[in-house]
């Protein structure tokens, strides 16, 4: 996932925040029920991590089965999300991981996007290992311990260093900054997806094997595959504003933060109850791990998976509805 995780800082990551698809630049594109006469409805962005369709999923089932709109939903990279957002292409944007210069752009300077509220849940982006490896080396949770453990993350694409697993090359991260600003003997490797790092993932843990990965919370898999943090430099507003002006300086964690929507300006003056329902969409980490687990592990579709917690949970959504 695209996730930028130093506050301020241009381009310097998810995320993501996870969860990588290259998807096209919606910016060059409309709905496609942009132009139905007399029907009610509302266009999603939605990034390529499964939490962020999780999101979408729940949002688009109680709007066309509760509301009677018609939801389309549209997969495309953060940045470019945020132009479509600007210019009415997209409606909402319902996990934003921090884009500062857009926010400034758009919401302070331009006003064509406005805040959504929170989603309420709060996202972190980190440096894992596996809770078997880490029982096993306990000092391999302190950064300056890891080339001790280098020769034992190598695999084929690291080039003879300790391999750093990512997700998709589209995130924008801080890995590579790290990896070169702490003197660490490693190679970040790009897994081409969420999907497929979730895939490299289980099978290092079948076998019992080490690794060191970029991943997120919220996430489902951590209750498949434990994993523990390990401990990076503090963050600092500090690194944040020198990582601004230059990302290749960061060396610093990744900050925690609490997950944004963002709507559409005229969307949220003519969206009536559809844009009052995504400002009160708002639910727990466990709920979008529950749903995005039924996608991901379980194979259902989106929409079976929104459907049947919909049905589990409706103390939480129909307060949505007001």
């Amino acid at each position: 996932m695209a996730r930028k995780l130093i506050a301020g800082t241009a381009g310097a990551l998810c995320l993501l925040a996870a969860t990588g698809c290259g998807a096209a630049d919606m910016t060059k594109q409309s709905s496609p029920y942009a132009d139905a006469q007399g029907t009610k409805t509302v266009t999603l962005s939605v990034q390529s991590w499964v939490g962020a369709r999780a999101n979408a999923a729940v949002a688009e089932y109680l709007l066309e089965h509760e509301l009677g709109y018609r939801v389309d939903t549209v997969q495309v990279d953060e940045v470019p999300a945020w132009d479509a957002l600007s210019q009415g292409r997209v409606d909402a944007i319902l996990e934003d991981w921090s884009h500062p210069d857009q926010e400034k752009r758009y919401v302070q300077d331009k006003k064509t996007i406005v805040p959504g509220g929170d989603l309420g849940v709060t996202g972190h982006i980190g440096w894992y290992v596996p809770k078997y490896f880490a029982d096993a080396h306990p000092d391999v949770l302190d950064w300056k311990n890891l080339n001790k453990y280098a020769s034992q993350m190598r695999t084929a694409e690291s080039g003879g260093k300790g391999q750093l697993l990512d997700g998709s090359p589209s995130y924008v991260t801080n890995d590579k900054a790290l990896v070169n600003n702490l003197g660490l003997d490693y190679q970040v490797v790009f897994a081409g997806s969420e999907a497929a790092q979730i895939t490299q993932i289980q099978q290092f843990a079948k076998k019992k094997q080490p690794f060191l990965t970029y991943w997120y919370e919220p996430q489902w898999l951590f209750n498949e595959v434990p994993m523990v943090e390990v401990k990076l430099p503090e963050y600092t507003d500090a690194c944040a504003e020198k990582g601004a002006a230059d990302p290749s300086t960061v060396n610093c964690a990744y900050p925690t933060q609490s997950l944004k929507k963002f709507l559409n300006a005229e969307f949220t003056h003519k969206g009536g109850k559809a844009a009052r329902f995504l400002k009160n969409f708002h639910w727990s980490k466990a709920d979008q791990n529950e749903v995005a687990q039924m996608i991901a592990e379980d194979k259902l579709s989106a929409e079976e998976a929104a459907k049947r917690w919909v049905q589990r949970h409706p103390d939480v959504w129909k307060g949505w509805l007001k």
